[in-house]
């Protein structure tokens, strides 16, 4: 068995359904481990992977982490195997911590956001060396890679990945429901404005990854005396742009409490 998913959320489902319909792994070579059993039966039938007990857990080559990190010190005892690669989903705790608990140094950390869901993740990836010589770390690569993007960083940007990337969908989700919140209210019915701002976020994506910086889109689309300049007077002294980058502080700030709570 080539991998063994410990925790089939969102993110675990989502993982797992994109590396088996890209063939990264046969599904035969994929055991899942879910408290709920009923979701675990349902899932194993859907995909053909197997579902584990614990104590099969050591017949894996790999080991995929993908629980809320509050769970980790109750499972680190039973998740310990001899000869085992890891790869941890969970904020904020560090590869070291994990190592520490599981007594190997062959730790690899990701974080992906909930984009994982729909292909189009973007994943941060890290880990020691004794991850690199293993072929852990290539192999993370291989299995993020199956729902998005993934980045190579030093762990101690970590936490900054999270508070930005993980986090952000739900920083872009505030930002669409005011869009849609100002169109209602200047007539704009709602199922209409939901709508445009849902397109309007991801086609500026795709606009924004053509240019070198996002103040070069801005520019484009603020003309002079126009609409656009008015309405950027606005966000400014509403102080917007600061409201966004002290999101993105507290969430990385709070990272890092989060793994200092699973410290030895």
């Amino acid at each position: 068995m080539q991998l063994a998913i410990v925790g089939v959320g969102k993110l675990g489902l989502s993982l797992l359904t994109g590396v088996v319909n890209k063939g990264v792994i046969a599904p035969h070579d994929i055991g899942i481990l879910e408290a709920n059993t009923e979701r675990a039966q349902d899932i194993a039938s859907r995909l053909g992977v197997r579902m584990l007990a614990k104590e099969e857990l050591g017949q894996a080559g790999r080991i995929l982490i993908c629980v809320q990190p509050r769970m980790f010190s109750d499972i680190a005892p039973w998740l310990a195997q001899e000869n085992v690669g890891y790869i941890s989903t969970m904020a904020g705790v560090s590869a070291g911590t994990i190592g520490r608990r599981l007594g190997t140094r062959r730790v690899v950390r990701v974080m992906p956001n909930l984009a994982a869901t729909i292909g189009r993740s973007q994943t941060a990836v890290t880990g020691p060396r004794e991850a690199h010589d293993a072929g852990d770390i290539d192999f993370a690569r291989q299995l993020f890679g199956a729902v998005g993007q993934v980045y190579e960083l030093p762990e101690h940007l970590f936490n900054a990945f999270t508070g930005m990337s993980a986090s952000g969908p739900a920083y872009v989700a505030v930002v669409a429901e005011a869009l849609a919140d100002g169109a209602v209210r200047m007539g704009l019915p709602r199922p209409l404005a939901n709508e445009l701002a849902a397109r309007l976020l991801s086609s500026t994506g795709e606009l924004l990854l053509e240019r070198a910086h996002p103040g070069m889109l801005k520019d484009e689309v603020a003309s002079p005396g126009g609409t656009t300049i008015a309405g950027l007077e606005e966000l400014e002294a509403a102080g917007v742009r600061g409201g966004v980058m002290k999101a993105v502080i507290a969430a990385t700030r709070r990272g890092t409490e989060l793994g200092k709570d699973q410290e030895d």
